[in-house]
């Protein structure tokens, strides 16, 4: 993989698209691994669907979600503290194989 340049970021898309594709991956495989499955694909399909990832610098992500997050999740039916702890997670893991597929050493979510 070619070295990360943050101005490139700005247009990740077409710089940084399969970098990004993996990203996700992994954080829906890890999610799909130790959650309800069903739960995550509705995460993944109705939320994530639309969210955008920034690079914040130091090598940390942010991923910003659409207006009403949890409101988007109609496939499943689940508790709203549930749904928004679960939701917190991918995001969390998310950011954190972002970083680590762009060549970043984050800590991992897990060892807080």
């Amino acid at each position: 993989m070619a070295e990360f340049d943050a101005e490139k970021f700005e247009d990740k898309y077409v710089h940084y698209f399969n970098e990004l594709q993996r990203g996700y991956k992994n954080a829906f495989s890890y999610m799909n691994e130790r959650y309800d499955s069903k739960l995550i694909h509705a995460i993944d399909q109705e939320v994530l669907n639309e969210s955008e990832p920034f690079y914040e610098g130091n090598g940390e992500f942010r991923i910003e979600l659409p207006e009403n997050p949890t409101d988007r999740v109609r496939s499943v039916v689940v508790e709203d503290e549930k749904l928004e702890e679960t939701l917190s997670v991918y995001v969390e893991r998310l950011e954190y194989e972002l970083a680590r597929v762009f060549g970043f050493d984050p800590t991992d979510p897990d060892e807080n």
